[in-house]
């Protein structure tokens, strides 16, 4: 499959101006590069365009707020509300300290998932190395949190369960259940992206002017969903790991 893949123009430029330099200086400390061209994948680049993009956006649109909102303001402050009510609904009142994390991961999907739309551009959630980062990143966060609110001990009961008996039999199935999470967020997502950005090019090879555009108008609308259903998940994944189980 990579030898069937073509560099984009941008990615070429980056390679050449940046990742050539690069491997020259890795190599001269040792560090031997076997492809010192494609130093940057394809997929690295676009996520890197598409952080700064975010940081460039909000950090611009969250200048000079005001406690009457303009439309500016008021796109983001419902961009919030939106995150933070999912927060709400799945975690309670306690979710709001979850918004930070569960707004970027969702807004970088959102944004990696519509960048594949952008003529000379391709959607990094595309790459099974994103959509895993993007998982792990998940699995990660939301046991750290479940042992921070629970603590340590307290916190491997959920997988043990409340009877000691059932312990041994329980453990391995809910390792099993935690581990294929990750997986199952990061196959999904990218299962999802990867078709329809295939579907797209293989339209656009057959009559490239009109005909595309049903589809990508569809792949708006179904990249806002996967982005929605990795975002819901995570906040489901939170809910349960920092739920505290009552006592009798």
């Amino acid at each position: 499959m990579e030898e069937l893949e073509h560099s984009l123009f941008i990615v070429e430029i980056v390679n050449r101006f940046i990742g050539q330099p690069l491997a020259a200086l890795l190599s001269s400390l040792g560090i031997k590069i076997a492809h010192p061209e494609h130093l940057f994948p394809d997929y690295l680049v676009m996520v890197i365009i598409v952080a700064l993009s975010l940081i460039l956006f909000f950090g611009l649109a969250s200048r000079k707020l005001s406690l009457v909102p303009g439309k500016r303001q008021s796109f983001l402050e419902m961009v919030i509300e939106l995150f933070e009510g999912l927060l709400l609904d799945t975690v309670g009142e306690e979710g709001r300290k979850y918004l930070p994390v569960i707004a970027t991961i969702g807004l970088f999907i959102l944004f990696c998932n519509l960048l594949g739309l952008v003529p000379g551009l391709m959607s990094p959630t595309s790459k099974l190395n994103v959509t895993a980062g993007c998982a792990l990143v998940v699995f990660v966060y939301y046991h750290w949190e479940g042992i921070k609110s629970q603590g340590f001990f307290r916190y491997l009961k959920h997988f043990t369960g409340p009877i000691p008996m059932l312990a041994p039999l329980l453990l391995p199935i809910e390792i099993i259940s935690h581990f294929s999470r990750p997986v199952s967020l990061s196959i999904r997502l990218f299962g999802n992206i990867f078709a329809e950005e295939l579907l797209i090019v293989i339209i656009a090879s057959i009559i490239p002017f009109f005909l595309p555009l049903p589809f990508m108008a569809i792949a708006i609308f179904t990249s806002i969903i996967q982005a929605f259903v990795f975002v819901l998940l995570a906040c489901i994944y939170i809910a349960g790991a920092v739920a505290h189980e009552e006592e009798h």
